[in-house]
């Protein structure tokens, strides 16, 4: 089955920059199958990985950035795989 785990940030004011290139610094200490970094309007920032495993499997995720970094807690979701029928 695969997993991806999704993380979605949106920058203080002005910081978007500093928030997309810290989300592209962090390491995780398993590397996922797959990993992809967006950014949208509003200094927002997305970081999908995809994981072979459960979907309830423990797998390691982004923090939470620290200081005035973001404007608001990081958003986060879990989402299975679907086979096309």
């Amino acid at each position: 089955m695969t997993v991806a785990l999704m993380w979605e940030a949106r920058a203080a004011e002005g910081r978007g920059a500093e928030l997309l290139a810290w989300a592209r610094a962090q390491e995780l200490p398993v590397p996922p199958v797959r990993r992809e970094t967006f950014r949208a309007p509003q200094d927002r920032v997305l970081v999908i990985t995809w994981w072979d495993a459960p979907y309830d499997a423990e797998l390691p995720e982004l923090p939470e950035p620290e200081g005035e970094l973001v404007s608001r807690a990081v958003h986060r979701w879990r989402f299975e795989s679907v086979r096309e029928d």
